[in-house]
């Protein structure tokens, strides 16, 4: 039954129409039934009417629903896709899901480097043995290990886009506990299974 059928039965008008007096005086207080509704109608709509829009056009990165396993993939498919929808686009994708504090050294790609400010974290893809990431060919998952119940580590063998260019990189995601990121599998580090820094690295 609809709200407006019940409000045009009978025996629900008295309730609607019965009201006290207001400080003493002997006419009562009136309230119509459409002011009541009028009223209902003006409650703000604290979500804005492109709430849902936005919410899909926000910058990809980490998810409290990926599991590590599809962290990892989703990594790998931005850098495989690098610059969609704009240059250097994937890397932004692996700087959201870098779990190191950026006022503090990483050993996100294995030796101390200050990686606070993205310029340096994006150099680094360019100019040694991880550009092999950038828009590769081709990839296979080496092995796969849930070390503790929040931390995982999977090999991943990469082929580039250029000619006899292939590395083995191994991603270690941490799952956070507590604080902003409760629940998230963050990447800890991204490690080349050579010498990735064997030419030095001006970052």
């Amino acid at each position: 039954m609809s709200f407006s059928c019940c409000l045009s039965t009978p025996q629900f008008l008295p309730l609607l129409s019965k009201s006290k007096p207001f400080n003493g005086d002997s006419k009562p207080a009136s309230v119509s039934v459409s002011s009541r509704l009028r009223a209902s109608a003006d409650v703000p709509d604290y979500l804005s009417t492109d709430w849902l829009e936005s919410r899909r056009k926000r910058p990809f990165g980490p998810r409290l629903n990926f599991s590590a396993e599809e962290a990892v993939q989703h990594q790998l498919d931005a850098l495989k896709y690098n610059d969609q929808p704009r240059p250097d686009y994937g890397i932004e994708v692996m700087y959201r899901f870098a779990g190191f504090d950026p006022f503090e050294r990483s050993t996100y790609f294995g030796p101390f480097f200050d990686l606070g400010q993205f310029e340096r974290f994006r150099r680094i893809f360019h100019h040694s043995t991880y550009r092999v990431l950038l828009g590769h060919k081709e990839r296979k998952i080496l092995s796969s290990l849930l070390v503790k119940e929040n931390r995982f580590k999977q090999r991943v063998w990469i082929r580039g886009n250029r000619p006899e260019e292939e590395e083995i990189f191994q991603f270690t995601m941490v799952q956070k506990v507590g604080g902003s990121w409760d629940g998230y599998w963050l990447t800890e580090s991204l490690l080349n299974d050579g010498d990735a820094f064997a030419g030095g690295l001006a970052y």
